[in-house]
């Protein structure tokens, strides 16, 4: 036998054994990504304020080390020491900083949201969205 055809029947054959083994690896990602999407009941994959912050409200939450539902005077607070504390002119990290104010973020549209609904409103509306005035 040709060493050169031993040597492209080799290749050959794994690359099909690869090729298989991706397309398996692929099925079974989507059906995991599925079944994720179904288990955590579309709150987690379909909250349009978690989606657009990048944070969900547990996450703001635990950042500012306040209640889900604390009110704004008490989101303020927390947020006002943790953002002079990390500081980076006072030796702290601009990275944490970004992180409390991200989670003060989250959590005043979360209360603008909550207001909205409490409101009768049709619908959560887009806080990025203008006003006419």
């Amino acid at each position: 036998m040709n060493p050169a055809r031993i040597l492209t029947q080799v290749v050959v054959v794994g690359v099909q054994i690869v090729g298989r083994a991706f397309v398996d690896a692929y099925k079974a990602a989507a059906q995991n990504a599925a079944k994720n999407a179904v288990s955590a009941g579309g709150a987690a994959a379909g909250d349009l304020l978690s989606r657009k912050t990048g944070m969900t409200l547990d996450e703001a939450a635990l950042i500012l080390n306040v209640d889900k539902k604390a009110p704004l005077k008490d989101i303020n607070e927390k947020y006002e020491h943790m953002f002079q504390s990390n500081s980076p002119e006072k030796g702290g990290s601009f990275y944490l900083q970004s992180k409390v104010f991200r989670a003060k973020e989250r959590m005043e549209l979360e209360l603008q949201k909550l207001a909205a609904e409490s409101n009768g409103s049709a619908g959560p509306q887009d806080p990025s969205a203008p006003t006419n005035v």
